[in-house]
């Protein structure tokens, strides 16, 4: 699998904590609105009437930062095929220099919305991100 989607995010003085940069909470507040961005671009519209995605696992690496008014753009990418209700999504953070500021891999779960039980990722489900 591997439809990437980029978004640029651009700190605002709200996002930067006491050492005067991204707090850490906003980074994964940007990996949800990435991710909902490309499930909302690319999924059908019945699969977004009917489904909803749940954070399971955030794995992140933090490697820089940034300030506000500063520019991070992020890449994400779903890399392998999902394994029944959950698939994982990689989302990497660049400057505007291009040095990565945050890598992080997210597993995410398929929830219906109607029955709130794990719901398995269909081919159907699974073919606009490929």
């Amino acid at each position: 699998m591997s439809d990437r989607f980029a978004m640029a995010f651009v700190a605002d003085v709200g996002d930067i904590d006491a050492l005067g940069h991204v707090n850490n909470a906003v980074w994964v507040r940007w990996m949800e609105r990435i991710a909902v961005a490309h499930w909302e671009r690319n999924a059908a519209p019945e699969h977004r009437d009917r489904y909803i995605w749940v954070v399971t696992r955030h794995e992140i690496d933090y490697r820089g930062n940034i300030r506000a008014g500063d520019t991070a753009m992020a890449e994400t990418v779903i890399p392998e095929a999902p394994t029944g209700a959950r698939f994982d999504r990689c989302t990497t953070f660049r400057d505007v220099n291009g040095r990565v500021l945050v890598d992080a891999r997210t597993t995410w779960a398929l929830i219906d919305r109607t029955s709130g039980r794990l719901a398995r990722v269909t081919a159907e489900i699974a073919a606009p991100f490929q």
